[in-house]
């Protein structure tokens, strides 16, 4: 594939980054060249939006939190996104597309982006909440807001992906706090990637934006996996760890939609795409509505990356959990030995949880 093709732009794609956490994440996707996306970033915090660059930003609550922030409160956060509603509703105005990043637990990220993703869909954009809940270590009182911020959330939205800090925590082990919260942030990319990605970029096997938008409108909660194997039966082992990721806390069976992003190096083959399908088709059910994108990346060499969101659970609020020990079994083995050996081989969109392992 010619490496200078542009990205062909068919649908208006907007991600706002609402709070601390949703101004790291998309700070992260502007740092790791996320293509075909209009950025913007919003926040009661003027000092934090000062130190970034090369994004739109809205301040939100000038006159209520005199760009102080929110203190931790969600109400502010609510009453700032409202009091910004004129300049959100101009930002968000012409999107096919919104994705809302945020963290949910603290007092902007939780309050503000309910009202940002409500003012999205009040356009006609198809509204997609992706966000992370809090590590155990940031305390009850962050854990009851973020529950109550994501059930706000998921009345404004038409789907919604929840990344669990503390299974991320679980994956990446005793790394540094700071490389945990970059690590968060780099998952928030990774989803919202692999959507756009399979709009924008030309690949193998593209997509349009009524594709996903047939997976992801009015669906509620989705999920998130992402394996990655090299060696022999590459594409089904990096299958079966995408179904039975870190960060998934249940299972994937009983999902009725998915989008499933298949990426390797240049020697990948629709062979090893169709093995990839058939594994994730084994494990949700093969009823399931799959749609699919290859492409590739020259620095993956042998390795194969499989993405996987799955929406249209029967039960939101209560995914099926898994029955039998094969969910840990093979999230053990995709763990063993994450860390031990340098990671500067592949490609830094990479998560790091997922870099070096070995069949």
């Amino acid at each position: 594939m010619d490496e200078n093709m542009d990205f062909v732009q068919v649908a208006k794609i907007k991600v706002v980054g609402v709070g601390g956490g949703g101004c790291n994440a998309v700070t992260r996707m502007v740092t790791d060249g996320v293509k075909g996306v209009e950025f913007y970033v919003a926040n009661t915090d003027a000092q934090m939006l000062k130190g970034i660059t090369d994004v739109n930003k809205i301040v939100l609550g000038k006159d209520l939190t005199h760009g102080l922030g929110a203190g931790g409160n969600p109400e502010i956060g609510r009453k700032a996104a409202v009091e910004a509603e004129n300049e959100i509703r101009e930002a968000l105005t012409g999107a096919n597309m919104v994705f809302v990043a945020a963290g949910m637990g603290g007092g902007t990220g939780t309050g503000a982006a309910p009202i940002v993703a409500k003012i999205a869909r009040e356009l006609g954009a198809l509204t997609v909440g992706v966000v992370t809940s809090p590590f155990t270590f940031e305390g009850p009182r962050r854990a009851r807001q973020a529950q109550a911020g994501l059930a706000d959330l998921k009345e404004n939205v038409d789907s919604i992906i929840v990344v669990s800090n503390d299974r991320l925590l679980d994956a990446i082990g005793g790394r540094p706090m700071n490389e945990a919260f970059r690590e968060a942030d780099n998952v928030l990319r990774q989803a919202v990637q692999t959507i756009t990605d399979l709009i924008a970029i030309p690949a193998f096997i593209n997509l349009d934006f009524a594709d996903v938008s047939s997976v992801m409108k009015d669906r509620g909660a989705a999920l998130i996996g992402i394996g990655m194997s090299d060696g022999d039966n590459k594409a089904e082992e990096a299958a079966k760890r995408a179904i039975s990721s870190p960060l998934l806390d249940v299972s994937i069976a009983g999902a009725k939609d998915a989008i499933v992003n298949v990426t390797g190096g240049p020697n990948i083959t629709l062979y090893d795409a169709n093995t990839a399908l058939a594994a994730i088709r084994e494990a949700v059910g093969n009823e399931v509505n799959t749609i699919l994108g290859v492409a590739i990346n020259d620095q993956l060499d042998d390795q194969i990356i499989v993405t996987i969101i799955a929406t249209g659970f029967e039960d939101e609020e209560e995914p099926e959990m898994p029955h039998t020990s094969y969910t840990a079994k093979a999230t053990a083995k995709a763990m063993e030995s994450s860390f031990d050996e340098p990671d500067d081989d592949l490609d830094d969109d990479v998560p790091a949880f997922l870099k070096n392992r070995r069949i």
